[in-house]
Formats: C-alpha cells, structure tokens, sequence
C-alpha cells in the first residue's frame, strides 16, 4: 500500500473494506454530475476494480484519519498516446475540504502512481457546467482536445 502525506493527507489504494464507507461521498458526487447512481451497480464495479490492477485504481484521500475525498483511475491503451494511459474517471473531493490543496496533491499523487506503471498519459473530463473545475485541471497541466467525448451504450 502506498501512502503520500503532504498538509496531513495521506493516500491510499481503496480496499474492499471501504466501498460501503466511500457510498456516500460517491451518492454526493453523482448528484452533483446528475449521474443516475445505482448503488448495487456500484459496489460489485468497485469490487472488480479493487480486486483486478490491470483495470485501474481507486485512490482514497484521507485527511485527518477522515475520509476527505476519491478518485477512480481506469487504465486503456492506446496507439495516439503511446501506450499505456489513464483516464480519471471519477474525482471527488468532500466540499468542506475543497479549495485547501488536497486535489492538487491527489492529482500529483496519480500522476506518481501512473508513471510509475509506465502510463504515458493521462486524462480526464469536466463537464461545461463545472468552470471552476475546468479551470482547476488547466492550472494542472491538463489541455483541452479540439474534440467532443462521445459514447454508446452497448
């Protein structure tokens, strides 16, 4: 287990232990991206994301022994970014902990974790809506893509 401790956070990879603990704060992250949340969905996704490294990783900021905040890393792979790259799926920091560092740090934390997979890049999406996030990843390096993230369900 890796633990990073900077403003006294520490990081960590999420255990099975702690799905039923990190419910909440993914309930408050889906209303706020009006994602519809399915909880039963959630936890064996979670649960097959813990147990399988090669599908990614879920990283738990903690903040005074105190669930402060998650973060999912999904790994891929692909030709136009050389390789191994991650996409941030879900990024989540508690809104009494916001504008203190600690996303900054998360982010540093997987970016750390990524190189040292040999990920080549990572990304990420913030919805229009969310100005104060955009602007949050572009003072972390992150650029925007002349392009439009599309999707079909199968």
């Amino acid at each position: 287990m890796l633990r990073l401790y900077r403003m006294n956070v520490s990081f960590r990879f999420g255990r099975l232990s702690d799905i039923d603990g990190l419910l909440p704060l993914m309930r408050d992250f889906y209303s706020f991206e009006r994602l519809p949340y399915d909880e039963t969905r959630l936890k064996s996704l979670l649960t097959e994301l813990i147990e399988d490294k090669n599908l990614g990783r879920l990283i738990l900021f903690e903040h005074c022994q105190q669930l402060a905040g998650y973060m999912v890393l999904g790994f891929g792979f692909s030709l136009e970014f050389h390789g191994r790259d991650c996409f941030i799926d879900e990024f989540y920091v508690k809104p009494e902990r916001r504008a203190q560092g600690i996303g900054r740090v998360a982010v540093d934390f997987a970016i750390k974790t990524c190189r040292e997979l040999g990920i080549e890049a990572v990304h990420l999406e913030a919805d229009h809506f969310n100005t104060r996030g955009h602007e949050f990843y572009k003072r972390l390096g992150f650029r925007d893509h002349d392009r439009h993230l599309m999707t079909r369900w199968l």
